[in-house]
Protein backbone atom coordinates (compact mmCIF):
# COMPACT_ATOMS: atom_id res chain seq x y z
CA UNK A 1 0.00 0.00 0.00
CA UNK A 2 2.58 2.27 0.62
CA UNK A 3 4.09 2.02 -3.26
CA UNK A 4 0.34 3.62 -3.78
CA UNK A 5 1.13 6.50 -1.75
CA UNK A 6 2.05 8.78 -4.80
CA UNK A 7 -1.63 8.68 -5.63
CA UNK A 8 -2.13 11.12 -2.69
CA UNK A 9 0.15 13.34 -4.17
CA UNK A 10 -1.94 16.72 -4.99
CA UNK A 11 -1.51 19.44 -8.06
CA UNK A 12 -3.40 21.78 -8.61
CA UNK A 13 -6.21 20.85 -5.72
CA UNK A 14 -6.21 16.98 -7.08
CA UNK A 15 -4.67 14.21 -6.37
CA UNK A 16 -3.15 11.73 -8.84
CA UNK A 17 -5.85 9.44 -8.33
CA UNK A 18 -8.79 12.02 -9.26
CA UNK A 19 -6.90 12.62 -12.08
CA UNK A 20 -5.79 9.14 -12.83
CA UNK A 21 -9.80 8.60 -12.47
CA UNK A 22 -11.19 11.40 -15.00
CA UNK A 23 -8.89 10.22 -17.20
CA UNK A 24 -9.66 6.43 -17.06
CA UNK A 25 -13.48 7.69 -18.00
CA UNK A 26 -12.57 9.46 -20.62
CA UNK A 27 -10.90 6.57 -21.93
CA UNK A 28 -13.56 3.93 -21.13
CA UNK A 29 -16.20 6.82 -22.22
CA UNK A 30 -14.62 6.57 -25.77
CA UNK A 31 -14.14 3.10 -25.87
CA UNK A 32 -17.74 2.37 -25.51
CA UNK A 33 -19.72 5.04 -26.56
CA UNK A 34 -20.75 3.26 -29.89
CA UNK A 35 -21.81 0.29 -27.87
CA UNK A 36 -23.69 2.33 -25.46
CA UNK A 37 -25.08 4.52 -28.31
CA UNK A 38 -26.29 1.18 -30.46
CA UNK A 39 -28.26 0.30 -27.12
CA UNK A 40 -29.60 3.77 -26.79
CA UNK A 41 -30.72 3.63 -30.37
CA UNK A 42 -32.01 -0.30 -29.65
CA UNK A 43 -34.43 1.20 -26.92
CA UNK A 44 -35.57 4.57 -28.66
CA UNK A 45 -36.26 2.30 -31.61
CA UNK A 46 -38.44 0.13 -30.03
CA UNK A 47 -40.53 3.49 -28.60
CA UNK A 48 -40.89 5.35 -31.89
CA UNK A 49 -40.11 2.24 -34.60
CA UNK A 50 -41.68 -0.01 -36.24
CA UNK A 51 -39.81 -3.67 -35.93
CA UNK A 52 -42.05 -5.09 -39.49
CA UNK A 53 -40.11 -2.06 -41.49
CA UNK A 54 -36.88 -3.68 -42.36
CA UNK A 55 -35.72 -0.41 -43.76
CA UNK A 56 -37.30 1.44 -40.94
CA UNK A 57 -33.69 0.59 -38.43
CA UNK A 58 -31.65 2.12 -40.68
CA UNK A 59 -33.29 5.44 -41.20
CA UNK A 60 -33.82 5.49 -37.45
CA UNK A 61 -29.85 4.81 -37.09
CA UNK A 62 -28.66 7.68 -39.86
CA UNK A 63 -31.68 10.55 -38.04
CA UNK A 64 -30.38 9.67 -33.94
CA UNK A 65 -26.40 8.05 -34.03
CA UNK A 66 -25.01 11.96 -34.54
CA UNK A 67 -27.55 13.24 -31.77
CA UNK A 68 -26.85 10.41 -29.47
CA UNK A 69 -22.98 10.80 -30.17
CA UNK A 70 -23.37 14.47 -29.17
CA UNK A 71 -25.23 13.36 -25.86
CA UNK A 72 -23.14 11.00 -24.69
CA UNK A 73 -19.82 13.34 -25.30
CA UNK A 74 -21.04 15.32 -23.10
CA UNK A 75 -22.46 12.59 -20.32
CA UNK A 76 -18.60 11.60 -20.88
CA UNK A 77 -17.04 14.90 -20.15
CA UNK A 78 -19.33 15.69 -17.13
CA UNK A 79 -18.35 12.59 -15.23
CA UNK A 80 -14.61 13.16 -16.03
CA UNK A 81 -13.95 16.74 -14.90
CA UNK A 82 -16.84 15.93 -11.99
CA UNK A 83 -13.97 14.32 -10.70
CA UNK A 84 -11.88 16.90 -10.27
CA UNK A 85 -12.38 20.27 -8.73
CA UNK A 86 -11.50 23.67 -9.17
CA UNK A 87 -8.11 24.91 -7.32
CA UNK A 88 -9.13 27.29 -4.48
CA UNK A 89 -6.02 29.22 -5.22
CA UNK A 90 -7.82 31.48 -8.36
CA UNK A 91 -10.56 32.15 -6.24
CA UNK A 92 -13.23 31.62 -8.18
CA UNK A 93 -16.73 32.76 -6.86
CA UNK A 94 -19.63 30.39 -6.71
CA UNK A 95 -21.87 28.93 -9.26
CA UNK A 96 -25.24 31.10 -7.57
CA UNK A 97 -22.82 34.84 -8.49
CA UNK A 98 -22.06 35.23 -12.02
CA UNK A 99 -18.49 34.03 -12.79
CA UNK A 100 -16.59 31.55 -14.36
CA UNK A 101 -18.15 28.74 -12.41
CA UNK A 102 -21.79 29.56 -13.31
CA UNK A 103 -20.85 30.05 -17.03
CA UNK A 104 -19.05 26.72 -17.56
CA UNK A 105 -22.19 25.05 -15.61
CA UNK A 106 -24.61 26.97 -17.41
CA UNK A 107 -22.94 26.67 -20.26
CA UNK A 108 -22.40 23.04 -20.02
CA UNK A 109 -26.40 22.31 -18.87
CA UNK A 110 -27.16 24.44 -21.88
CA UNK A 111 -25.74 21.75 -24.70
CA UNK A 112 -27.11 18.98 -22.59
CA UNK A 113 -30.49 20.11 -22.56
CA UNK A 114 -29.90 20.86 -26.34
CA UNK A 115 -28.72 17.62 -27.45
CA UNK A 116 -31.35 16.40 -25.78
CA UNK A 117 -33.93 18.22 -27.79
CA UNK A 118 -32.13 17.63 -30.64
CA UNK A 119 -32.50 13.60 -30.23
CA UNK A 120 -36.21 14.12 -29.45
CA UNK A 121 -36.53 16.53 -33.09
CA UNK A 122 -35.10 13.38 -34.38
CA UNK A 123 -37.26 11.02 -32.88
CA UNK A 124 -40.37 13.26 -34.04
CA UNK A 125 -38.32 13.18 -38.06
CA UNK A 126 -38.18 9.78 -38.17
CA UNK A 127 -42.14 9.49 -37.07
CA UNK A 128 -43.12 11.41 -39.43
CA UNK A 129 -40.88 9.26 -42.09
CA UNK A 130 -42.87 6.26 -40.92
CA UNK A 131 -46.37 8.22 -41.29
CA UNK A 132 -45.09 9.54 -44.61
CA UNK A 133 -44.65 6.28 -46.23
CA UNK A 134 -47.96 4.83 -44.86
CA UNK A 135 -49.84 7.95 -46.31
CA UNK A 136 -48.45 7.19 -49.53
CA UNK A 137 -50.42 3.65 -50.20
CA UNK A 138 -53.42 5.01 -49.32
CA UNK A 139 -54.79 6.71 -52.13
CA UNK A 140 -56.26 9.61 -50.38
CA UNK A 141 -54.11 12.59 -50.91
CA UNK A 142 -55.02 15.06 -47.69
CA UNK A 143 -52.87 12.65 -45.18
CA UNK A 144 -49.73 13.41 -47.58
CA UNK A 145 -50.28 16.57 -47.34
CA UNK A 146 -51.55 17.06 -43.20
CA UNK A 147 -48.64 14.73 -41.90
CA UNK A 148 -45.47 17.02 -43.02
CA UNK A 149 -47.68 20.10 -41.34
CA UNK A 150 -48.29 18.27 -38.22
CA UNK A 151 -44.73 17.19 -37.50
CA UNK A 152 -43.69 21.01 -38.12
CA UNK A 153 -46.20 21.70 -35.70
CA UNK A 154 -44.65 18.53 -33.20
CA UNK A 155 -41.05 20.19 -33.98
CA UNK A 156 -42.25 23.83 -33.51
CA UNK A 157 -43.83 22.34 -30.11
CA UNK A 158 -40.60 21.07 -28.92
CA UNK A 159 -38.43 23.32 -29.50
CA UNK A 160 -40.96 25.83 -27.62
CA UNK A 161 -40.88 23.65 -24.37
CA UNK A 162 -37.26 22.90 -25.00
CA UNK A 163 -36.67 26.81 -24.64
CA UNK A 164 -38.68 27.49 -21.88
CA UNK A 165 -37.41 24.31 -20.25
CA UNK A 166 -33.98 26.29 -20.58
CA UNK A 167 -35.06 29.48 -19.04
CA UNK A 168 -36.75 28.44 -16.35
CA UNK A 169 -34.42 25.68 -14.83
CA UNK A 170 -30.96 27.01 -16.52
CA UNK A 171 -31.38 30.47 -16.54
CA UNK A 172 -33.70 31.01 -13.27
CA UNK A 173 -36.15 32.71 -14.99
CA UNK A 174 -40.10 33.21 -14.52
CA UNK A 175 -41.94 31.90 -17.03
CA UNK A 176 -45.30 33.44 -15.46
CA UNK A 177 -43.46 36.37 -15.56
CA UNK A 178 -41.90 36.41 -18.61
CA UNK A 179 -45.34 35.00 -20.33
CA UNK A 180 -47.28 37.87 -18.88
CA UNK A 181 -44.63 40.34 -20.84
CA UNK A 182 -44.85 39.19 -24.07
CA UNK A 183 -48.38 39.14 -23.24
CA UNK A 184 -47.90 42.82 -23.14
CA UNK A 185 -45.63 43.21 -25.98
CA UNK A 186 -47.70 40.54 -28.17
CA UNK A 187 -49.30 43.22 -30.01
CA UNK A 188 -45.81 44.52 -31.11
CA UNK A 189 -45.07 41.66 -32.40
CA UNK A 190 -47.39 40.64 -33.84
CA UNK A 191 -47.57 43.94 -36.02
CA UNK A 192 -43.96 43.07 -37.04
CA UNK A 193 -44.47 39.73 -37.93
CA UNK A 194 -47.84 40.54 -40.04
CA UNK A 195 -46.32 38.78 -43.74
CA UNK A 196 -45.38 35.25 -40.76
CA UNK A 197 -49.00 35.61 -39.53
CA UNK A 198 -50.76 36.09 -43.07
CA UNK A 199 -48.82 33.25 -44.45
CA UNK A 200 -49.39 30.74 -41.01
CA UNK A 201 -52.81 31.68 -41.21
CA UNK A 202 -52.87 31.06 -45.12
CA UNK A 203 -51.64 27.53 -44.15
CA UNK A 204 -54.53 26.82 -42.33
CA UNK A 205 -57.20 27.92 -44.87
CA UNK A 206 -55.04 25.60 -47.24
CA UNK A 207 -55.66 22.52 -44.72
CA UNK A 208 -59.59 23.20 -44.09
CA UNK A 209 -60.49 24.95 -47.42
CA UNK A 210 -58.59 22.19 -49.68
CA UNK A 211 -57.88 23.90 -53.04
CA UNK A 212 -55.71 21.64 -53.53
CA UNK A 213 -53.85 18.95 -52.37
CA UNK A 214 -50.15 17.50 -52.21
CA UNK A 215 -49.67 16.08 -55.74
CA UNK A 216 -52.02 17.95 -57.68
CA UNK A 217 -51.46 20.19 -60.26
CA UNK A 218 -51.79 23.76 -60.32
CA UNK A 219 -51.61 27.50 -61.63
CA UNK A 220 -50.58 30.46 -59.89
CA UNK A 221 -50.11 33.62 -61.63
CA UNK A 222 -47.26 32.62 -64.34
CA UNK A 223 -46.52 29.29 -62.00
CA UNK A 224 -47.79 25.96 -63.67
CA UNK A 225 -46.56 23.00 -61.72
CA UNK A 226 -46.92 19.66 -58.61
CA UNK A 227 -47.39 20.53 -55.39
CA UNK A 228 -44.64 19.18 -53.23
CA UNK A 229 -45.51 20.16 -49.80
CA UNK A 230 -47.70 22.68 -47.99
CA UNK A 231 -45.67 24.39 -45.10
CA UNK A 232 -46.17 26.84 -42.30
CA UNK A 233 -45.44 30.07 -44.37
CA UNK A 234 -45.26 28.91 -48.11
CA UNK A 235 -45.77 26.13 -50.01
CA UNK A 236 -43.60 24.30 -52.74
CA UNK A 237 -44.21 23.52 -55.97
CA UNK A 238 -42.48 21.39 -58.53
CA UNK A 239 -42.45 22.74 -62.33
CA UNK A 240 -42.30 20.79 -65.37
CA UNK A 241 -39.07 22.28 -66.17
CA UNK A 242 -38.08 20.74 -62.27
CA UNK A 243 -37.60 23.90 -61.10
CA UNK A 244 -38.30 23.57 -57.11
CA UNK A 245 -40.89 27.76 -56.54
CA UNK A 246 -41.58 28.53 -53.28
CA UNK A 247 -45.11 30.64 -53.01
CA UNK A 248 -46.12 32.28 -49.60
CA UNK A 249 -49.48 30.79 -48.15
CA UNK A 250 -51.07 33.97 -48.49
CA UNK A 251 -50.71 34.66 -52.32
CA UNK A 252 -52.18 31.03 -52.66
CA UNK A 253 -55.59 32.33 -50.90
CA UNK A 254 -55.56 35.85 -52.18
CA UNK A 255 -54.80 35.19 -55.78
CA UNK A 256 -56.73 33.31 -58.77
CA UNK A 257 -56.03 29.56 -58.31
CA UNK A 258 -56.61 27.44 -61.49
CA UNK A 259 -56.47 23.22 -60.02
CA UNK A 260 -55.67 21.31 -62.99
CA UNK A 261 -56.04 18.13 -61.47
CA UNK A 262 -59.84 18.65 -60.71
CA UNK A 263 -60.59 19.29 -64.30
CA UNK A 264 -61.79 16.50 -66.02
CA UNK A 265 -60.76 17.38 -69.55
CA UNK A 266 -57.79 19.18 -70.68
CA UNK A 267 -58.32 21.55 -73.51
CA UNK A 268 -55.92 21.92 -76.64
CA UNK A 269 -56.55 25.29 -79.05
CA UNK A 270 -53.95 25.24 -81.82
CA UNK A 271 -54.66 26.93 -85.60
CA UNK A 272 -52.84 25.10 -89.11
CA UNK A 273 -51.57 27.71 -91.48
CA UNK A 274 -52.23 26.55 -94.70
CA UNK A 275 -50.63 28.48 -98.04
CA UNK A 276 -52.79 30.28 -100.21
CA UNK A 277 -52.83 28.02 -103.29
CA UNK A 278 -54.88 25.41 -101.18
CA UNK A 279 -58.63 24.94 -102.96
CA UNK A 280 -61.18 25.26 -101.32
CA UNK A 281 -61.97 21.45 -101.56
CA UNK A 282 -58.91 20.77 -99.99
CA UNK A 283 -59.64 22.49 -97.19
CA UNK A 284 -62.58 21.31 -96.37
CA UNK A 285 -61.31 17.34 -97.09
CA UNK A 286 -58.63 18.50 -94.40
CA UNK A 287 -61.18 19.71 -92.11
CA UNK A 288 -63.05 16.88 -92.20
CA UNK A 289 -60.05 14.34 -91.87
CA UNK A 290 -58.57 16.70 -89.23
CA UNK A 291 -62.40 16.23 -87.54
CA UNK A 292 -62.36 12.45 -87.60
CA UNK A 293 -58.81 12.23 -85.80
CA UNK A 294 -60.39 14.05 -83.10
CA UNK A 295 -63.52 12.33 -82.50
CA UNK A 296 -62.17 9.19 -82.83
CA UNK A 297 -58.97 9.36 -81.28
CA UNK A 298 -59.09 7.78 -77.73
CA UNK A 299 -57.63 10.48 -75.44
CA UNK A 300 -60.48 13.10 -76.55
CA UNK A 301 -64.07 13.33 -76.11
CA UNK A 302 -66.89 13.98 -78.94
CA UNK A 303 -66.65 18.08 -78.19
CA UNK A 304 -64.06 18.85 -80.62
CA UNK A 305 -64.06 21.75 -83.34
CA UNK A 306 -62.25 22.41 -86.73
CA UNK A 307 -63.26 25.30 -88.56
CA UNK A 308 -61.81 26.83 -91.17
CA UNK A 309 -62.08 30.41 -89.89
CA UNK A 310 -59.40 33.11 -90.54
CA UNK A 311 -57.57 34.65 -93.44
CA UNK A 312 -54.25 35.24 -92.26
CA UNK A 313 -51.88 37.95 -93.61
CA UNK A 314 -49.70 34.84 -95.15
CA UNK A 315 -51.86 31.76 -94.61
CA UNK A 316 -55.13 30.08 -94.40
CA UNK A 317 -56.16 29.27 -90.61
CA UNK A 318 -57.77 26.34 -89.38
CA UNK A 319 -58.95 26.07 -86.25
CA UNK A 320 -58.55 22.77 -83.90
CA UNK A 321 -60.01 22.68 -80.82
CA UNK A 322 -60.55 19.54 -78.83
CA UNK A 323 -60.55 18.06 -75.32
CA UNK A 324 -58.22 15.61 -73.75
CA UNK A 325 -60.11 13.01 -71.38
CA UNK A 326 -57.78 13.27 -68.05
CA UNK A 327 -55.87 16.33 -65.99
CA UNK A 328 -52.82 14.28 -66.35
CA UNK A 329 -49.65 16.19 -67.75
CA UNK A 330 -47.93 13.72 -69.22
CA UNK A 331 -50.83 12.38 -71.03
CA UNK A 332 -51.91 15.50 -72.40
CA UNK A 333 -48.45 16.28 -74.20
CA UNK A 334 -48.09 12.79 -75.78
CA UNK A 335 -51.91 12.83 -77.11
CA UNK A 336 -50.95 16.51 -78.46
CA UNK A 337 -47.68 15.21 -80.31
CA UNK A 338 -49.99 12.52 -81.40
CA UNK A 339 -52.70 14.50 -82.99
CA UNK A 340 -49.76 16.81 -84.53
CA UNK A 341 -48.30 14.15 -85.98
CA UNK A 342 -51.35 12.78 -88.13
CA UNK A 343 -52.27 16.60 -88.85
CA UNK A 344 -49.32 16.74 -90.88
CA UNK A 345 -49.65 13.67 -92.26
CA UNK A 346 -53.24 14.90 -93.50
CA UNK A 347 -52.19 18.00 -94.77
CA UNK A 348 -49.31 16.36 -97.22
CA UNK A 349 -52.16 14.01 -97.91
CA UNK A 350 -54.31 16.26 -99.71
CA UNK A 351 -51.08 18.03 -101.65
CA UNK A 352 -50.83 20.86 -99.15
CA UNK A 353 -48.52 22.12 -97.26
CA UNK A 354 -47.98 24.49 -94.38
CA UNK A 355 -47.43 28.45 -94.73
CA UNK A 356 -45.02 30.64 -93.32
CA UNK A 357 -44.81 34.15 -93.10
CA UNK A 358 -44.29 36.04 -96.29
CA UNK A 359 -44.42 39.03 -98.65
CA UNK A 360 -45.42 39.43 -101.75
CA UNK A 361 -44.19 42.24 -103.65
CA UNK A 362 -45.37 43.39 -107.40
CA UNK A 363 -43.88 45.76 -109.33
CA UNK A 364 -46.39 48.25 -111.95
CA UNK A 365 -44.59 49.03 -114.78
CA UNK A 366 -46.23 53.10 -116.02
Amino acid sequence: MDNLGFLSIEFFGNTIQNYIISISVIVLGLIFKGLISSALRRFLFKIVGDSKNKDGKSEFDNLLKKPITYFLSLLIIYLAFNMLSIPDTLNLVSSDEFGLRMIFEKGFLLLLVSSIIYIILQSVEYVGLRLSQRAAKTESKVDDQLIPFAIEIAKVLVVIFGILIILGNIFGIDITALAAGLGIGGVAVALASKESLENLLGSFTIFFDKPFTVGDIITIGGITGVVEKVGFRSTRIRTFDKSLVTVPNKNLINTELDNLSLKPVRKVKTDIGLTYDTSVDQIKNIVADIQNLIDDHPNTNKDGVVRFLEFGASSLDVMVLYFVNSPDWKLLIDTKQDINYKIIEIVKKHNSDFAYPSTSVYLEKQ
